[in-house]
């Protein structure tokens, strides 16, 4: 470890063009941590043997990770490579710890991306990509294991050039992919602002050149490794031992050893493909110089005995130095390892690429800044401008990376996480004076610093993501003010604590412990931004009541979910309605490490966790894509009647199915919906969706949805009807447009996928007035025009009693409250409705106009008044009646399934699969290998146990990795009973029908949720009867 006092000598000495902050992103088991521990051994001060480095996985301390050998947390640490300081921060690759990802990913200028050169892409590929692309991180590619090319698949260096360059293509496509929908949605943009001098200057900037491929090993941004024999090359490595000998420039050579160049031995030129006379025999210069001397290297070994001939000939050709009594060695692994990591140190190839591929920190900032904190366009005045002047100056300090001890200071801190008091640095532990200090663990903040210089005892305030310096009536909510304890430079597990640290590094800090949750803004000043919120890739999903095994241990638990909730940055603790302490966690593998923690570190009482709580969603049949169907049902009899108890308002109820694009764009756009309904200014939404990723800085969020659910709409007519004509399609579009003018709430929640629109005027009950609602959300959404805003007269009633007018006014928000209600809790299982659109009628009735013999009941409507429960009550009932009466239909959640299964196994996954209900969307076999890869949507409430039961069934040759997919509706009629003659014929009459898997699903929740059950409590009545008959 390094002591305090050094480390605060390079610390002062440090310059900021040579600091660089990388991340190592890759799917799991790609090697991430292996690479790491080589650049630690080299490089990390001594921490690390390098005899033990692939071995000992240093930054996988949590003996959680050591068995089960994966990542779980992102750790970081330093690296001093020359004269440049590194901050390198490992990365977890399973799904579950996605969250992880993005913390890494927040913090860092860079990204050094993994990919395995026989597994190729995979999923996790596409999320970390896509990460990096949202923090606009500068990526390098380390393409890992080339040494099972030779080992495993035994090819040949032309056959494994092709892998290569398919593996890089297809990186290039997925980064490519990104690329053009920023640059379409830029476009889109430009051409839709009229043109004006600066305007189109502005955007013609953003329109990027998409010609040339991110990753280029020409360009030095790709790194071929074995990270487990610690050897790896870029083509600058080759290009400047190939330089004298073929006597040509290393620039020349870069350019040429990647590609189909050649080289003519006969005429000592490098030629294209068109230059070669025998163009089925010639290997192109990847292949001839790097690729089969690499080749020949370990063929001297792949027998099991050293070629000592060959060995010399290739240590002599590239003028190695190595100890003979290593070349001596009998073991020909451990010889292989000697002669390659001297000749191509791996250390030496991936950190020489960081320092001259990703950028320092001020460069970086510089056009991270928009993606960090984006700006604000907002007007000024009198009362603010100084605000908004002081909170411009910490942007352009953001900007400029500016480490002056004069700067003001910002600081991000990305998660907070755990540390035993007991691994803090001798003389803190006693000084360990938080409130957490008598559960044994320190709570630290894992920070970077983006502006200025702090130290220890600094006071900051600490900003919350809804933090807005121009509210002054709300400043008390979203800020602290908070001392810095002490500062740590993490090494891995352990901490190197520091006086101060300037812009641009990577610290933990104590102290902030009462004041941060999961992640905050740290600043020097109250006139700041807060940073924009971090985006997760999923969701979490998997949700477990936990309770203690002895009730006395209540007050533990809930202290221990207090802290597991701050210590991890993904996990959910929620209180449900029935008292429940709920823990929802991202899958599987992050649930029992979450329980483990609770039950070993945070809470120390025994557990007892409930079977996984499953979340299902209620709608109705109905794939019908032509709403002018659906129209009839509006005008016709079907729908449902309701009358509250004092007969005086009476409830009318259609339903119908809302297309599925738009139920799925209404549910993925809560949080905008939540915004645009909360009344946020038009530039706070926009920041706040670009930080998102949701769309491009240029683009007006409000306006965005509004076209987006124009286009799920259309796109659901086109894919669900070919034979209609373009009449056909115009018309429902333009009865779109008029519902999308009523749209009165959404639900549940305000802002969930169903949709209740305002009632026409043209059927009202004679002698009664219609509660007409207010089309509050398509004005907010910009549905309707500036003519179209106010309702139209009230004149449509028969009666001219202003009173009763105020009346049925007054009870709009009943029927509001009816609807969310309604929508929360179907009728099947109480889960929240999906996909509906609800058009209420509440007719409401004078006193007088009553029947004789609703007045002569006991009890006197005058006794009522109209009571606002009784009218909501009444519209949450007729919305579950009208549910009913549709053919309702569960709707489950389904996980995207990847697996990768050798051919002999084929069999047994696929019974899995069968076992679990899984839908197999795409199967296909890896090139050059003999590992099939399946493509499968497994549900939610069948993937408990998937991972083991089919490890088992596979004697752990199958791998599967489980991520959130989408809602899919059940075919299956939960009330099914025959009633065609084929159906009789089959079933019976219904009475020996056995139950379908909906039906199944339904009544497993009832029972969970104490709702009552149809179920026979006898199922053989024959066998419970005595055979003695004692008269």
């Amino acid at each position: 470890m390094i002591p305090c006092n050094q480390e605060l000598a390079l610390q002062d000495k440090s310059d900021l063009k040579l600091v660089r902050n990388i991340c190592i992103l890759a799917h799991v088991d790609h090697g991430k941590t292996t690479l790491a521990d080589h650049l630690i051994a080299s490089y990390g001060g001594g921490v690390l043997h390098p005899k033990q480095a692939g071995k000992l996985r240093f930054m996988d301390y949590l003996d959680e990770e050591q068995r089960r050998a994966i990542t779980m947390k992102s750790s970081s640490i330093g690296l001093h490579y020359g004269e440049h300081s590194i901050n390198l921060i490992d990365s977890p690759g399973h799904m579950d710890f996605c969250s992880e990802v993005s913390t890494a990913a927040r913090l860092s200028d860079g990204a050094l991306v993994l990919v395995d050169a026989v597994e190729g892409v995979h999923i996790q590929t596409h999320a970390v990509l896509r990460q990096a692309w949202i923090e606009k991180l500068t990526p390098c590619l380390v393409l890992n294991k080339v040494d099972r090319l030779i080992c495993e698949l035994r090819l040949s260096p032309m056959e494994a050039y092709t892998r290569l360059l398919r593996i890089i293509h297809e990186v290039n496509g997925i980064v490519s992919a990104y690329k053009s929908e920023k640059y379409l949605s830029d476009v889109d943009s430009l051409l839709s602002v009229p043109s004006s001098d600066g305007v189109g200057e502005e955007n013609y900037e953003l329109v990027e050149d998409d010609e040339e491929d991110t990753f280029q090993p020409q360009k030095g941004n790709v790194v071929f490794a074995c990270a487990f024999d610690g050897w790896g090359f870029g083509i600058s490595n080759f290009a400047e031992f190939y330089a004298s000998k073929l006597g040509a420039s290393p620039a020349t050579l870069q350019k040429a050893l990647w590609g189909p160049r050649y080289f003519n031995a006969k005429t000592k030129m490098i030629v294209g493909k068109k230059g070669i006379s025998n163009a089925a025999k010639a290997r192109p210069m990847f292949v001839q110089f790097i690729l089969e001397p690499l080749w020949q290297v370990y063929q001297t070994t792949l027998e099991g005995h050293v070629d000592r001939v060959m060995l010399d000939k290739v240590v002599k050709s590239f003028n190695l130095s190595i100890p003979s009594r290593e070349l001596q060695n009998k073991d020909p692994k451990a010889v292989l390892q000697s002669v390659m990591t001297r000749w191509l140190p791996l250390s030496d190839a991936i950190l020489s690429m960081v320092v001259k591929c990703i950028p320092n920190p001020a460069a970086a900032q510089s056009y991270r800044v928009s993606r960090l904190l984006p700006k604000r366009d907002i007007l000024e005045n009198d009362d603010n401008s100084d605000v908004l002047n002081e909170a411009e100056l910490v942007r352009s300090s953001v900007e400029a990376c500016d480490s002056s001890p004069d700067a003001p200071c910002v600081v991000f801190v990305s998660k907070m996480f755990a540390v035993p008091v007991k691994m803090l640095p001798r003389g803190e532990i006693q000084n360990n004076f938080s409130d957490d200090g008598d559960s044994g663990e320190c709570f630290l903040a894992f920070a970077r610093i983006f502006s200025g210089v702090i130290f220890a005892g600094q006071r900051l305030f600490v900003l919350s993501a809804l933090y807005d310096p121009l509210k002054v009536e709300l400043k008390h909510k979203h800020i602290q003010e908070a001392q810095l304890q002490s500062l740590y430079l993490m090494m891995g597990q352990g901490l190197t604590p520091v006086v101060s640290a300037k812009a641009g590094n990577i610290v933990a800090i104590r102290g902030l412990g009462q004041h941060i949750l999961k992640s905050a803004t740290l600043s020097s000043t109250i006139n700041c931004w807060p940073f924009s919120s971090m985006v997760f890739q999923v969701a979490p999903t998997l949700k477990v009541a936990i309770e203690p095994s002895d009730p006395a241990d209540m007050g533990a638990l809930n202290k221990g979910l207090r802290l597991l909730n701050r210590a991890d940055p993904f996990v959910e603790v929620t209180v449900s309605a029935r008292g429940e302490h709920v823990l929802a966690a991202a899958g599987e593998v992050h649930l029992e490490r979450c329980v483990k923690d609770l039950k070993e570190r945070f809470a120390k009482v025994s557990l007892e966790v409930s079977p996984p709580l499953v979340s299902y969603k209620e709608t109705i049949e109905g794939e019908m894509a032509n709403p002018l169907e659906n129209l009839k049902l509006f005008s016709g009899s079907e729908y449902v009647e309701k009358r509250t108890p004092n007969g005086r308002c009476v409830i009318r109820v259609h339903v119908m199915k809302l297309p599925t694009p738009l139920s799925k764009l209404l549910d993925e756009s809560s949080e905008l919906l939540r915004d645009i309904l909360g009344g946020k200014s038009k530039q706070a939404l926009k920041n706040l969706e670009t930080s998102r990723g949701s769309i491009v800085e240029d683009e007006n969020p409000t306006e965005a949805l509004t076209r987006r659910m124009m286009n799920a709409v259309e796109s659901d007519f086109f894919s669900g009807i070919t034979d209609m004509g373009r009449d056909w399609v115009e018309k429902s579009s333009m009865l779109w447009k008029q519902l999308f003018k009523r749209i009165w709430a959404l639900g549940p929640g305000q802002v969930g996928p169903n949709i209740l629109f305002t009632p026409s005027a043209e059927k009202i009950i004679e002698g009664s007035v219609l509660i007409k609602g207010n089309p509050i959300i398509s004005d907010k959404l910009g549905f309707l025009d500036l003519t179209e805003n106010d309702n139209p007269s009230t004149e449509s009633s028969s009666i001219g009693d202003e009173t009763l007018l105020r009346e049925a006014e007054s009870l709009e928000s009943s029927v509001l409250s009816g609807f969310q209600l309604a929508t929360s809790a179907g009728p099947l299982c109480d889960e929240p409705m999906w996909g509906l659109a609800f058009f209420i009628e509440a007719h409401v009735f004078p006193v007088e106009t009553q029947s004789n013999e609703e007045s002569s009941s006991t009890h006197k409507p005058e006794q009522y008044g109209i009571f606002t429960g009784q009218v909501m009550n009444a519209v949450k009932e007729a919305c579950r009646a009208a549910v009913l009466q549709r053919k309702p239909r569960l709707v489950e959640a389904l996980y995207f399934c990847e697996l990768n299964t050798p051919t002999e196994y084929l069999g047994s996954m696929y019974a899995v699969l069968s076992r679990r209900r899984a839908r197999v969307i795409k199967e296909e076999m890896q090139e050059g290998s003999s590992l099939f890869t399946v493509h499968a949507y497994v549900p939610v409430s069948e993937s408990f146990g998937f991972a083991d039961e089919l490890r088992k069934w596979t004697s752990g040759a199958s791998s599967a990795l489980l991520v959130f997919s989408h809602w899919e509706t059940l075919s299956e009629d939960p009330f099914f009973v025959p009633k065609t003659e084929e159906e009789i014929e089959e079933f019976g009459d219904g009475s020996s029908v056995l139950q379908n898997t909906a039906r199944k699903l339904i009544d497993a929740v009832r029972r969970r949720k104490g709702l009552p059950v149809e179920e026979k409590v006898v199922q053989h009545a024959t066998k419970q009867r005595t055979l003695a008959r004692k008269v």
